[in-house]
């Protein structure tokens, strides 16, 4: 019998992932990138003022606790005007948004951006689904990341994705080893190519941060690191993944969606990002 998804669960196991990691970083790296965060209404607003990559300043989890109106949406643009915060991104699922949302964007000048879909899989289709325990993927090998390397893989994780490695590296990397975060690497000839990590809250289990320098793709690191998640999941006793990724266009292929549903994932919706900046 497939189990029913707690509503709510797929947008605010996200949040917490997106709060606690970026707590994690290094005071000497919070007060360089400018960073910030506060709960809001059930969900969390994150300023990252000074982010080279404008990715990280987001706002998300809203609607579940209490609902979505104009005033708790001007207080996350308020919050983010205080921090001189010059952009931003309000991530809500569509179910959430209220019959007044174009007023709301008109008042707080938030735009429509691009789309992420969310996904998520019980934790036991996953299982199932998943490889041999153990078992290499194409002669890369899948591990969980230890301290000693954890520099190293924070700044391949931000290069995997095109972002720049000075100091969002060293914020990623304050995951390794902090409670709730299973970072795991991928490993061809010795060489680090490849990145993945979890956050488990609750019944959750967030995939977060996947991705390969392009010498080693399509060896299977991906769908390694998909197994190798699933079963720290189903250890720390978590009955759902969770997971987002970009949605595709037509003409589009996304490896990363098609490899989710090859192992057990499900489309729930499709989120639009929402940019926020100052007027």
């Amino acid at each position: 019998m497939t189990p029913t998804l707690p509503p709510g669960l797929p947008e605010l196991s996200e949040a917490e992932a997106m709060y606690d990691g970026e707590l994690a970083a290094p005071p000497g790296v919070r007060a360089a990138l400018g960073m910030d965060a506060a709960r809001i209404g059930g969900g969390v607003a994150l300023s990252v003022r000074d982010d080279p990559a404008r990715y990280w300043s987001k706002a998300l989890g809203f609607g579940f606790e209490e609902p979505v109106t104009a005033d708790l949406i001007g207080e996350v643009c308020a919050f983010y005007r205080s921090r001189g915060t010059p952009l931003a991104v309000l991530q809500l699922a569509p179910s959430v948004l209220p019959e007044d949302w174009s007023e709301i964007c008109a008042r707080e000048n938030l735009s429509a951006g691009s789309a992420w879909v969310k996904l998520a899989c019980p934790t036991d289709e996953a299982l199932a689904r998943a490889e041999e325990p153990g078992r290499p993927a194409a002669g890369v090998r899948v591990a969980p990341v230890e301290a000693r390397d954890a520099a190293e893989w924070g700044a391949l994780m931000m290069r995997g994705f095109g972002m720049p490695e000075e100091h969002l590296g060293a914020m990623i990397a304050g995951g390794v080893g902090r409670a709730g975060w299973h970072p795991y690497g991928a490993w061809l000839d010795g060489e680090l190519v490849g990145t993945a990590t979890m956050h488990v809250h609750g019944d959750a289990a967030q995939f977060f941060g996947a991705a390969t320098l392009p010498h080693a793709r399509r060896r299977g690191a991906q769908s390694a690191f998909l197994a190798a998640r699933a079963r720290a999941a189903a250890a720390a006793g978590c009955g759902w993944l969770v997971a987002e990724t970009g949605a595709e266009a037509p003409g589009e292929h996304n490896s990363s969606l098609h490899n989710m549903r090859r192992a057990g994932f499900e489309v729930l919706y499709e989120r639009r990002n929402w940019v926020w900046q100052p007027a």
